[in-house]
């Protein structure tokens, strides 16, 4: 959600600061009433990180969307998508496009979550415009490294979790944020977010305070708790990763820190 210029607050960008020691990427590239996909967000990723490394230097990439950061890493490929097609393939009754799909590809409940009304859609969106099957799909050599955490060049990834302490960073990150402006942030914003970043943790909970349908109490409470849903979907999509190599936590920052040096060291 960093991509979307004016949303700072409640996505945490770093500040001029530090953005002024640290050269960032991939911030502020769109206006919220775009929405930005994955796709596009692994182009500029990519074209960023080929221009980093053409000088020498090596790329840190810090984040929580596990997808966002598998799109730059790992051979993912996002077939191409069509809006008007979309709508009438989301109008169409499920059992109809499984039958479309089960028709073109016999083995399609293998590897297709046939239960998942989205996931039918987006197969069947695919078929339609590339011809291509989910098995067709399943079997090349990309989606096989993507299923076996095979990246494009080599990477060490490494996981910060505080363990049981995560529930009151939360809440006092969260206040934190409603402290410097979050609920203005979100007002200014009114009107201006595209569907995408109008899903995003922090905002959308906040609409109701706008409307003046809740209070900001009220508020600050559904910001919390659909940030600690948000942590464990992380938490849950990271832990399959088999790569990542997860920090023992100290609150010392400084030990935390040696603990990084000591594990990039062991990697080398």
């Amino acid at each position: 959600m960093q991509v979307y210029r004016g949303m700072d607050i409640g996505t945490a960008k770093p500040s001029k600061e530090t953005r002024s020691r640290i050269a960032y990427h991939l911030i502020d590239l769109v206006e919220p009433k775009h929405d930005m996909s994955v796709a596009q967000f692994q182009a500029a990723g990519r074209q960023a990180l080929e221009t980093i490394e053409s000088c020498g230097r090596d790329v840190v990439i810090a984040g929580g969307s596990g997808l966002h950061m598998r799109s730059l890493v790992d051979p993912l490929v996002f077939e191409g998508t069509d809006a008007d097609l979309r709508a009438v393939l989301e109008s169409t009754p499920t059992r109809d496009l499984i039958s479309e799909l089960m028709a073109a590809d016999a083995d399609a409940a293998s590897v297709v979550d046939l239960a998942n009304p989205r996931r039918v859609v987006r197969a069947v969106e695919i078929l339609r415009l590339s011809g291509r099957t989910p098995s067709q799909r399943h079997f090349t050599n990309e989606s096989t490294a993507v299923r076996e955490y095979e990246p494009i060049d080599p990477i060490v990834l490494v996981g910060v979790d505080p363990g049981d302490v995560i529930e009151a960073r939360v809440a006092a990150r969260c206040q934190a944020m409603f402290a410097t402006g979050l609920l203005e942030e979100v007002r200014s914003l009114q009107g201006k977010l595209g569907r995408a970043a109008a899903q995003a943790v922090g905002y959308k909970e906040l609409v109701p305070v706008i409307e003046g349908r809740s209070t900001p109490a009220e508020g600050l409470e559904h910001v919390v708790r659909a940030t600690l849903a948000l942590v464990k979907q992380q938490r849950t999509y990271f832990r399959r990763d088999p790569r990542v190599r997860w920090l023992v936590w100290h609150n010392d920052p400084e030990r935390r820190w040696s603990a990084l040096c000591e594990l990039l060291e062991s990697a080398e």
